[in-house]
């Protein structure tokens, strides 16, 4: 048996997708920039994918723009809007435990002159609301805060922080990471006072390399990427068909039952959580109910580095992640568990379990009894 548990590094693309793809990769196979009817039949899946993202979000479709992904999507939203206001000001606000994608960002603006507030976090991964209030002054031009934290599941409270960034100033504009949440919570940008917005497609059981950034029609954006002028100049490039068009039937099949699908999945993640917590030296550092994602576990076995119960794991199929799945190839300590406070020997021992829809209570069973076998026995290895 096999127990896929790392779904927030990335998810299986959904039988409609694969069809969806296929076909736009070997029938409809046009570039959509072409006058001729292959490119006008390449070019209606586009708007059909455009129409189904911005009835999800109640936006308009011209505040969708299609990316190679999340971390372009980042970089577009945080660059573009940076560069776009810089004559208002040049201070930036964001966390200590957003993504690579956004903190890497951050450490380039800063190296162009920007300056950046990192917000500190709470044990359980959510910022100091006052620490916020504080932070924003009449140079503070953006905000960007995500959704979802990938290591450990916080979810941080978007629509106090955007009705706070509102009443400070309400010039600054607000950028929520969504990648992680994006397909489990409802998410209105204008009703939460949300600006830009960045999803990718890979993890909603779309295809790889596709995303899309919400920019409100009332923020100014400058293009990171120049050539042919396509989706209105703001994002060159020929468009990927295949990708946003698999994207688009993610998305609809995302938002069909979505709280239903969110409330089995919070079930099962109490489930697993309840059942790793019975285990001796084990340390939970994500949230329970209504404080944490519903998909996200995050676990520390003492005594054990993350590395090795990782790959026990992996020779009994049970597939986790020790970490960002983004950052996993780069040794060091995790900015996220180091920004909640845990101790060095939980950073060396924290795996992460992800599910998704169709996880099942067989897999997690799974799961947690080759947990049981190899916890003891890698911690008597370790002391020898």
């Amino acid at each position: 048996m096999e127990a896929y548990l790392d779904n927030s590094a990335t998810t299986k693309v959904s039988e409609g997708v694969k069809d969806i793809v296929v076909k736009t990769m070997t029938e409809d196979f046009g570039n959509p920039s072409s006058l001729h009817m292959k490119g006008i039949e390449a070019e209606k899946y586009l708007r059909a994918a455009r129409e189904i993202i911005a009835k999800a979000l109640k936006a308009a479709e011209k505040e969708i723009i299609f990316t190679s992904g999340g971390t372009e999507a980042n970089n577009m939203a945080l660059i573009g809007i940076a560069e776009a206001y810089k004559r208002a000001g040049r201070h930036i606000v964001t966390t200590a435990i957003e993504h690579a994608s956004v903190l890497s960002t951050m450490k380039y603006l800063e190296e162009q002159g920007y300056s950046v507030t990192y917000l500190n976090v709470d044990k359980s991964g959510r910022i100091d609301i006052n620490e916020l209030k504080n932070a924003i002054t009449d140079e503070t031009i953006l905000v960007s805060v995500m959704y979802v934290n990938n290591e450990i599941g916080a979810v941080e409270p978007i629509e106090e922080i955007g009705k706070i960034i509102k009443e400070r100033n309400q010039d600054t504009i607000f950028h929520v990471d969504a990648i992680q949440a994006f397909g489990k919570y409802k998410i209105y940008p204008k009703k939460l006072k949300i600006d830009a917005l960045s999803v990718s497609g890979h993890k909603i059981h779309g295809p790889k390399g596709i995303g899309f950034l919400y920019v409100s029609d009332k923020v100014k954006i400058r293009p990171i990427m120049h050539g042919g002028g396509q989706q209105r100049g703001l994002r060159s490039g020929t468009d990927n068909v295949p990708g946003i068009a698999g994207m688009g039937q993610a998305v609809k099949e995302a938002y069909t039952d979505m709280e239903t699908k969110a409330n089995k999945m919070r079930e099962l993640r109490n489930y697993l959580t309840d059942s790793l917590l019975k285990l001796p030296d084990v340390r939970i550092n994500s949230g329970r109910e209504a404080e944490g994602a519903p998909n996200i576990v995050s676990v520390s076995f003492i005594g054990v580095r993350s590395e090795v119960m990782l790959h026990a794991l992996e020779e009994k199929g049970v597939y986790v992640s020790s970490g960002s799945a983004c950052s996993s190839n780069k040794p060091g300590v995790s900015p996220t568990l180091k920004a909640i406070g845990i101790d060095r020997e939980a950073l060396d021992s924290t795996l992460r379990f992800s599910l998704c829809p169709a996880t099942t209570k067989e897999e997690a069973d799974y799961a947690i009894e080759a947990v049981k076998e190899l916890l003891p026995k890698l911690r008597i290895l370790r002391r020898k």
